[in-house]
Order: C-alpha cells, then structure tokens, then sequence
C-alpha cells in the first residue's frame, strides 16, 4: 500500500460538479476532460465522475476527511454554495475537531482540524 491518493465524487453534470468544488475547495482543477475532472487537494486528488441515469448510492458507512484549519469558515462557504450539514462539529479529543457536508448531489465530505498535522 502506498497511501491515500485519489478520492471520487460522482455527480451528475460534470460542469456544475467542476464549478461548484472549484469554488468549495477554493481550486481549479489541474485536469479536466469531459469524462474526470481532478483537484489537487494539499498533494491528493479530488476526482469527479459524471454519472448518466445511473443509482448512485452515497453510503456512510465511511468519510474522506479533508485537513482544515477553520472547520466553522469551511462550513459556513459551503453552506453558502448548497451543501447541507451532515456532522455538527465536535471535539474527538485533544483539540482534534470533525464536522461534514453533503454536497448538492449528496456526496459526503468530511472535515477535520487536527492541531497535530500541519497542513500544506
């Protein structure tokens, strides 16, 4: 194993998913072509998958957490692009706080400040 490298959303028009995470992730793809879009994310890939009729099934029997350094700034963005809350944020233990949204196509996206990992 060599790590976490590639986390995929699938939405359903490719187009509105790139904008709405360029301006989520405060991004703009380093790839884009009408079958992926892909963010670098802090050295790791935020991928995007369109998705044509298809049941997409969004689980959450697990969470992709993403680095923050202000979860209640990141909620609050969100939340001002659509996305819903899914996790209040809460204190895990010694400083580590979590939270997550929903997007607008109902893909969860977890959010995590620890004071322990410095973020690039």
């Amino acid at each position: 194993m060599l790590g976490l490298r590639t986390v995929v959303y699938k939405v359903p028009n490719l187009k509105e998913g790139k904008e709405w995470y360029a301006k989520a992730f405060e991004t703009e793809p380093y790839f884009d072509e009408p079958f992926y879009v892909g963010f670098n994310i802090g050295g790791y890939e935020l991928g995007l998958l369109p998705y044509d009729g298809e049941e997409v099934i969004h689980g959450d029997a697990s969470t992709v957490y993403w680095g923050v350094e202000d979860i209640n700034t990141v909620l609050a963005r969100f939340g001002d692009l659509g996305a819903t809350l899914g996790e209040e944020p809460s204190d895990v233990g010694d400083g580590v706080t979590v939270a997550s949204v929903r997007d607008p196509w109902n893909n969860l996206i977890g959010l995590i400040y620890n004071p322990y990992f410095k973020i690039s």
